[in-house]
């Protein structure tokens, strides 16, 4: 009987509306959710960083309390400070250019925006800029 009784209340709980969001939250406005390294050149550090920009829509302070990219290669960092309402930030990207190849990589940016979890999206293609061994030169 006690079981039942669990399983009745476990199913109740299921049927609860869900909480309506709040119409006060902070909320983020990208200027974009992608970025495109385009081609770049294996080593090229100048290369390497990129900027996510945002400006708080919402009517709260916006607080990041997360970033983390898909892999180690992605490394993002997220502004420490409440972002007030009006007001703007960026998230600093670094991708390893150490890698050749292309790639398509993301971060998850964690707040209290109305939409709690972001996907960002990093993609591009490292070249090779190794040059090719010279052939040994010939002794006479």
């Amino acid at each position: 009987m006690l079981s039942f009784a669990g399983a009745a209340l476990f199913a109740v709980a299921q049927d609860a509306p869900a909480a309506a969001p709040d119409p006060n939250a902070a909320d983020f406005k990208w200027e974009s959710t992608t970025i495109d390294y385009g081609t770049v050149n294996k080593g090229d550090e100048g290369s390497a960083t990129r900027y996510f920009k945002f400006t708080n829509v919402g009517k709260s302070p916006l607080i990041i309390s997360s970033c983390r990219g898909s892999c180690g290669c992605t490394v993002p960092q997220c502004p420490t400070e409440p972002i007030p309402p009006g007001k703007g930030g960026e998230i600093k990207v670094h991708y390893d250019v150490n890698r050749v190849g292309p790639f398509t990589k993301t971060v998850t940016v964690t707040s209290n925006a109305k939409n709690p979890n972001e996907t960002l999206k990093i993609q591009g293609t490292v070249n090779d800029t190794t040059p090719a061994e010279a052939p040994a030169e010939k002794k006479n």
